[in-house]
């Protein structure tokens, strides 16, 4: 069950992405030359893009993917190309319009179906792997673990997700973020320790034949995420 909290956040995100950054947003996940902060922001999310691709294989042929937060569709495309049948979906009507215009035509043996919507519909059905990229930091942790909880119910193998790990830095971020006027200010991001976050999940019980694999940190200047995969016991 989504709660209010959780409803009015994504009303948030929905309309920071679909409004807000679109241009931003279009012009960070491009090839289009960056200034220095966002360079760094660039290559932080190719890496953890291509973390998370190792994460499920280079072949996943046979596989169904859902790609939770899908943005402007990189990770879909390439999970498409190593075979994979991809739901891709995102709240921001602008963004999955960009994807599909992004898209290739050729995507060999997979494919992708891009959706406007919320990650946790129970209509899209069930998947050997879900990944949310960088599409769970807008919620509080608590938040985080029920829509965990609701995904793992139409999973079988793995769920990957980011989450921003509690630093110094994206403490000192989230603080100055708050100095801009409400109207500028992008969804708020949510650091959690990353020990309070395992403590959670571990506490949950729709996630009790769940297990904690592997966990890595990417810093890139001004990107900081953690990606942690949960696979079945």
């Amino acid at each position: 069950m989504q709660t209010s909290l959780y409803l009015q956040r994504r009303g948030q995100i929905e309309t920071y992405f679909d409004r807000t950054a679109s241009e931003a947003w279009a012009r960070l996940t491009s090839d289009a030359p960056l200034g220095r902060i966002r360079a760094t922001v660039r290559a932080g999310r190719d890496e953890m893009r291509a973390t998370l691709l190792d994460w499920l294989g280079a072949d996943l042929a046979g596989r169904r993917i859902l790609d939770a937060g899908t943005g402007t569709g990189a990770l879909a495309v390439a999970a498409a190309r190593r075979g994979a049948e991809v739901v891709a979906i995102d709240l921001s009507a602008t963004l999955v319009a960009l994807a599909q215009e992004r898209a290739p035509r050729d995507l060999g043996a997979g494919s992708v179906a891009f959706r406007v919507g919320d990650m946790l519909d129970p209509a899209l059905g069930r998947f050997d792997h879900i990944v949310g990229m960088d599409s769970l930091i807008h919620y509080p942790a608590a938040e985080t673990v029920r829509a965990l909880a609701a995904l793992a119910m139409r999973v079988e193998r793995s769920m990957l997700f980011t989450f921003a790990p509690r630093t110094p830095m994206l403490a000192a971020m989230h603080a100055v973020g708050r100095l801009f006027p409400r109207g500028d200010r992008a969804p708020a991001i949510e650091p959690v320790a990353e020990a309070a976050l395992r403590r959670k999940l571990a506490a949950e019980k729709v996630l009790a034949g769940w297990q904690a694999g592997r966990t890595r940190r990417i810093i890139s200047g001004f990107y900081t995420s953690q990606a942690l995969e949960l696979v079945r016991r």
